[in-house]
């Protein structure tokens, strides 16, 4: 009987690893460089948009529903911008005509050579900003994201920038978060952090080499206060949702991909 019980805990406990999407709370990272909170429990309501159909029995599948009509066209408008500048850089380099603009660009995102300037501007999958942007969220019901576009759950370190108060702090100080007027622009700032910042310079330079999301994700551990366990989940959403198909059409949809 003890060796049932011991097996059935431990097949639930499987299941629920294997489907971090399904949780009906997830938490919110701290990125060690202090990028991203990582202590809030929050839940807030879902997408704005649809406010009035969000209740204590909303259902997971609808969670991922409202999560997905907010946020998958913004990614993949933002990504398309990006992606659009990265192939113009390109050309520019090819030709002395673009000088001024490579050095504004090079200015912009603090890099000295073409090369780390291309790592920089090229974006990367759209599968793995959905997934960050799932977890980060708690798929659009976090505090965060209802009073501040803040998708990523992003710090703030400067008093003038538009923020709003974290519920909990950190050794006795508060820890700000900043406040978006769009989701597009918190998606924006955080494909900006991601080509700037140095704890993701190997990242940077393997999604040069591949757009496998699988692999990129591996270079995500300073991303958060897990370390490789956060690539790991990452992953685990990426596969169970099926977002890969977001990498593979420039269309967007308003439902996760069917299973």
């Amino acid at each position: 009987m003890l060796l049932i019980l011991v097996f059935f805990v431990s097949v639930v406990t499987i299941f629920i690893w294997l489907h971090p999407g399904e949780k009906e709370e997830l938490k919110t990272e701290a990125e060690k460089t202090g990028k991203v909170a990582g202590t809030e429990k929050e839940k807030g309501i879902a997408p704005k948009t649809e406010k009035k159909k969000v209740g204590s029995g909303i259902s997971v599948q609808e969670k991922k529903r409202l999560f997905t009509v907010a946020i998958t066209p913004a990614v993949h408008h933002v990504y398309t911008d990006l992606m659009e500048q990265y192939h113009q850089a390109e050309e520019l380099l090819k030709t002395d005509e673009g000088n001024e603009q490579i050095i504004t660009l090079k200015t912009k995102y603090k890099v000295t050579t073409n090369e780390e300037l291309l790592m920089a501007l090229k974006p990367h999958p759209q599968s793995i900003t959905i997934a960050q942007a799932a977890m980060e969220s708690s798929w659009a019901t976090s505090r965060f994201y209802k009073e501040a576009n803040n998708v990523f759950g992003v710090w703030s370190f400067n008093k003038n920038d538009q923020r709003i108060a974290a519920a909990e702090n950190r050794s006795g100080k508060t820890i700000w978060l900043k406040k978006y007027n769009s989701i597009e622009d918190s998606i924006r700032d955080y494909y900006r952090t991601l080509a700037t910042g140095r704890a993701y310079k190997e990242f940077r330079a393997l999604k040069m080499q591949t757009d496998d999301p699988y692999k990129l994700v591996k270079k995500l551990d300073h991303y958060s206060e897990k370390g490789a366990e956060y690539g790991r989940e990452l992953a685990e959403i990426i596969h169970f949702n099926k977002l890969e198909a977001y990498d593979k059409t420039q269309e967007t949809t308003n439902n996760l991909p069917e299973k």
